[in-house]
């Protein structure tokens, strides 16, 4: 399962964030260090599709894709060097596949600290870029000498050399415009840059109304990041209050009373989803219908992999039609009598909606 990690200055919101994400039972409390080791919960991935497709079907299980959210201990100006909880916290951080920083955009005299989001990025930008550029620094050296007598490895030292341009400069690797064979080639070293990024910037519920202006404003500090990054503005005070409330007709009525819409966690979570290029494609009959979750550009074996790597070994044929087609349809044996199945084979890439059944033989 995928991770995201939770990462920001003590007091940020993260663990409130944490809490409204997974239902879990994280400490959130006003003071420093207060998640000491990483909690680890799973958030479902809200799709209105499984649903449809369950109530087309009669399903008796509704099964969601999920991913896996880490709530981090804070990090703190010096991290690089071992201060605040150092080293550990950014051992955490090596471990996740995409990073949400949860910035801190409200006043509140319990807590300490800058209301700031933008010093909140600079001091959450400027640590891990250290710790890469130590990392780096430490594996250029030794290319450099490796490439002397070994031609092949170029590739490497043309990587690591432009990686440790930009973080001399304190520039984030997902800022730095790195190519993506050079992305690709600095993956096996889990640089903590070298990834995707969710900026979720943190307000106060006196700030919503302007909470698309704080939003555009922290946006606009990406401007350089292109399509590594995508920024979100959200009470999480608020949101994680909402997540609280069990019955659905009770949530939606507290979230539009405050001018909520559906709530910005669901448009987190999708955001989050999309920016790591993941997929959903579906199954659906009256037992189970089920999201499955799949990388973007994924062959059909690989696809039905992701359900048993029986299906993907003996991969022969797969049955497919888009969820909107098949709902207009009305069900799967309708579908296959009007001849709207389409038989695709190893060479197919699913896409985003795909409802599919595999055929396979072990």
């Amino acid at each position: 399962m995928e991770r995201f990690g939770l990462v920001g200055l003590p007091n940020a919101g993260k663990s409130s964030l944490y809490n409204a994400l997974t239902g879990g039972g994280a400490l959130a409390a006003p003071y420093p260090f207060a998640t000491k080791d990483p909690n680890i919960g799973v958030a479902r991935v809200p799709d209105d599709r499984v649903e449809r497709l369950g109530e087309m079907s009669k399903t008796k299980t509704l099964v969601h894709a999920s991913v896996e959210v880490v709530d981090i201990g804070g990090l703190v100006e010096g991290a690089s060097k071992g201060e605040g909880l150092g080293n550990k916290f950014l051992a955490n951080i090596r471990e996740v596949d995409a990073i949400v920083f949860v910035l801190r955009a409200f006043e509140d005299e319990d807590v300490t600290g800058p209301s700031d989001p933008i010093e909140h990025l600079r001091v959450v930008e400027i640590e891990l870029a250290l710790a890469d550029l130590e990392t780096v620094e430490k594996r250029l050296k030794q290319a450099t000498r490796q490439a002397v007598l070994d031609k092949s490895a170029a590739a490497e030292l043309e990587a690591l050399q432009a990686a440790y341009d930009a973080l001399s400069d304190g520039k984030p690797l997902y800022r730095a415009g790195l190519s993506a064979d050079n992305k690709a080639t600095l993956k096996p070293y889990f640089l903590l840059t070298n990834r995707s990024v969710l900026a979720v910037v943190n307000v106060g519920e006196a700030e919503l109304p302007r909470v698309a202006e704080i939003e555009q404003r922290v946006r606009d500090e990406f401007t350089s990041a292109g399509d590594n990054v995508e920024v979100i503005g959200m009470c999480v005070q608020l949101e994680a209050e909402a997540a609280t409330i069990t019955d659905p007709a009770e949530r939606a009525e507290m979230l539009e009373g405050f001018g909520l819409g559906e709530g910005a966690l669901f448009r987190m979570v999708r955001s989050a989803y999309h920016l790591l290029g993941l997929r959903t494609y579906f199954t659906t009959g009256e037992k189970e219908t089920r999201a499955w979750t799949f990388y973007a550009g994924s062959s059909a074996p690989e696809c039905a992999g992701r359900i048993h790597t029986d299906f993907q070994r003996g991969f022969i044929k797969a049955e497919v039609i888009h969820w909107d087609d098949l709902l207009e349809v009305g069900s799967w044996n309708k579908a296959k009598e009007v001849g709207k199945l389409r038989i695709e084979g190893k060479d197919y890439h699913p896409i985003d909606g795909d409802v599919m059944e595999f055929r396979f033989n072990v």
